[in-house]
C-alpha cells in the first residue's frame, strides 16, 4: 500500500531558501543583543529617555546638543592664590610693605593676623598666541594657555574650608547636599557599564566637609561618587572571598533575590534599589579595576611626561591620578575629581611661608596637569572633555602675619579647558591688587550652571523633587557665562 504520508513531508530548505527567508531576521538578533546593553536600550527611536526607572546609570539624552561628554574637576585643596598663580598685580611690587589700610578696605579675614601688602615671589610672563601671563609657579601649564580660559573674577559666600567646599561642591555652603559629579550622573547617566559614573582620585588629602563633597544627598545613593586611590589597591575589599567566580555569583544572586523581596514588599526603598546596583556594580569592577589601574600598556615617553619617574614623590602621586583620568575618561565615566597628594604643608593653605607652600604644591600638580592636557590634545578627547581647574577661594593680598596669606573668598581664578570651552581667554577682572572682583563677577552658581550647559543639560531643567519642592544644582541662581563659550 502507497504511503501517502510522504506527500505531505516537507522539502528540505536549501541555503539560498534559508538567507531569503530568514534574512530580515539577523536584524532581530542583532537588535536583541544591543537592547540587552544598557548603553543603547535607553532611547526608543525619537531619542527619548525610557529606562531611568530601570537603570539609574543608562545614558540620558541631554537636553541640546552637548559639547562636553566628560569632566575632569582639578580640585585645588586649600584656596590657591590668585595673585601668585593666574592674576598678576604691579601694584603689589609697587607698594610692597605697605599697610593696606591706607589703600583700602581690609575686610575682616578667617585669622585677622593682618599685616602689610605682600608683592608676589614669583615672576609672571606671557605665553601663547593669546600672551596670557602666567607666574613661574605653573610652567607646564603656561604651555596650554591657548586652550584655557582664564576666570579672574571667581567669588564664594564662605571664607572658612568645609563651608566654602560644600559650596563648592555641591552649590550649597551646608552639609547634605548633591555634589555635581552626582548632579551629573542623575542628568546624564553613564556611558560605561563597569565602573562608577562619578569617581574621585584621591590623592591622599580629604576635602575639609570630607566626604559629603562627594555625597548624593536627597539623589538616589547610587549616584554618589567612588573614592578611589591611584596606586596600589585602589579600592579597599574589592577582592573577592569566595574561593570560585561561580561560588560569588551564586551569593549575589541570593542577596539580589531576597532584596528584590523585600522590595516587593516594602515598595519603592531607595536604600534598597542601590544596595542592589551597588553589589552588581562592585561585582564587575573587580575586573574592570586591575585593568584599569595596571598602566604597562602606556608608553614610556607617557609616564615621564605625567611624571610617575619623579624624584618628588608627590608629583608621582598626582601624576598617576592624572593618567587614571585619562583611562577613565576613555572608558566613559562620566565626572572625575582628583584631589592633592600631601606634600607635608597643608595643602595650597599657605597662613605662613608662602613660598615654600605654593612652591610644594605646585611642583606636586604643575607638571601631570600640563602633560594630561597635551595627552587629551593629542588624542582628540580635549574637545569633548571638560578641565576645570579650582579651589574653595582665593588669598588675601596683604600677608597674614609676615609671609603668608589669608583666606579671599572677594575674588580668585579658576581655569576650564576643553570641551566647549573658548581658549586663550581672560573673562573678568580684579581691582588693582586682587583683592574683589570688579568685572565680570561670579558666583559657584554660575560656574555650575556653565558646565551644566557644556554638558548639554540646561540647569533649570535638571531637577529632582525633594522636601516639598523642586530642587537643582544651582538652586535658584546661576546663569551660564556665555562669554567664554567657543
Amino acid at each position: 500500500m502507497k504511503n501517502h504520508c510522504s506527500q505531505f513531508r516537507r522539502n528540505p530548505v536549501t541555503r539560498r531558501g534559508m538567507l531569503q527567508q530568514c534574512g530580515m531576521g539577523f536584524g532581530g538578533f542583532a537588535l536583541n543583543a544591543l537592547l540587552g546593553d544598557r548603553a543603547f536600550a535607553g532611547f526608543d527611536a525619537s531619542g527619548v529617555d525610557r529606562t531611568v526607572s530601570l537603570d539609574p546609570f543608562a545614558p540620558r539624552a541631554p537636553h541640546f546638543r552637548p559639547r562636553a561628554k566628560n569632566v575632569i574637576f582639578l580640585y585645588m585643596d586649600g584656596g590657591v592664590s590668585q595673585v601668585d598663580s593666574f592674576d598678576p598685580k604691579p601694584m603689589l611690587d609697587k607698594h610692597d610693605g605697605k599697610d593696606p589700610g591706607g589703600m583700602f578696605k581690609v575686610e575682616p579675614t578667617q585669622f585677622n593676623n593682618n599685616g602689610t601688602l605682600l608683592k608676589s615671589p614669583w615672576a609672571f610672563k606671557q605665553y601663547g598666541q593669546s600672551g596670557t601671563p602666567v607666574s613661574d609657579l605653573f610652567p607646564h601649564v603656561a604651555r596650554h594657555v591657548d586652550d584655557l580660559c582664564v576666570i579672574r573674577s571667581m567669588t564664594s559666600k564662605f571664607s572658612e574650608h568645609t563651608n566654602a567646599n560644600y559650596f563648592l561642591h555641591t552649590g550649597s555652603g551646608l552639609q547634605g547636599r548633591p555634589s555635581m559629579g552626582a548632579w551629573v550622573n542623575y542628568g546624564l547617566g553613564s556611558a560605561c557599564q563597569n565602573l562608577p559614573g562619578f569617581v574621585v582620585l584621591n590623592g591622599g588629602l580629604t576635602p575639609p566637609g570630607g566626604l559629603d563633597n562627594f555625597n548624593s544627598g536627597f539623589l538616589p545613593a547610587s549616584f554618589q561618587g567612588s573614592v578611589f586611590r591611584p596606586e596600589n589597591q585602589p579600592v579597599a575589599n574589592i577582592t573577592p572571598q569566595e574561593k570560585s567566580p561561580s561560588s560569588q555569583r551564586r551569593k549575589l544572586d541570593l542577596l539580589a533575590k531576597l532584596d528584590h523581596g523585600n522590595l516587593r514588599r516594602a515598595g519603592h526603598h531607595d536604600n534598597l534599589e542601590s544596595a542592589i546596583r551597588n553589589y552588581e556594580m562592585a561585582y564587575k569592577m573587580q575586573s574592570a579595576i586591575p585593568e584599569l589601574m595596571d598602566l604597562k600598556s602606556e608608553p614610556e615617553y607617557l609616564k615621564e611626561a605625567y611624571g610617575l619617574n619623579h624624584s618628588n614623590a608627590a608629583t608621582r602621586i598626582f601624576g598617576n591620578e592624572c593618567l587614571v583620568a585619562r583611562r577613565l575618561v576613555e572608558r566613559g565615566v562620566r565626572f572625575i575629581e582628583l584631589t592633592c597628594p600631601n606634600v607635608g604643608s597643608d595643602r595650597w593653605d599657605a597662613h605662613g611661608n608662602l613660598r615654600d607652600n605654593h612652591s610644594k604644591n605646585s611642583l606636586a600638580v604643575d607638571q601631570p596637569i600640563g602633560a594630561l592636557l597635551q595627552d587629551l590634545k593629542e588624542r582628540g578627547m580635549l574637545d569633548e572633555t571638560l578641565v576645570v581647574w579650582a579651589g574653595e577661594f582665593g588669598r588675601t593680598p596683604f600677608a597674614q602675619g609676615r609671609d603668608g596669606r589669608d583666606h579671599n573668598p572677594f575674588a580668585f581664578t579658576v581655569w576650564m579647558a576643553g570641551g566647549g570651552v573658548k581658549g586663550g581667554t581672560i573673562y573678568g577682572e580684579t581691582d588693582e591688587f586682587g583683592y574683589h572682583a570688579v568685572r565680570g563677577k561670579l558666583e559657584m552658581h554660575d560656574l555650575h550652571a556653565t558646565m551644566l550647559h557644556l554638558l548639554g543639560v540646561e540647569h533649570t531643567r535638571s531637577t529632582f523633587r525633594f522636601g516639598g519642592r523642586d530642587m537643582r544644582l544651582t538652586d535658584v541662581h546661576g546663569n551660564v557665562v556665555k562669554e567664554i563659550l567657543a
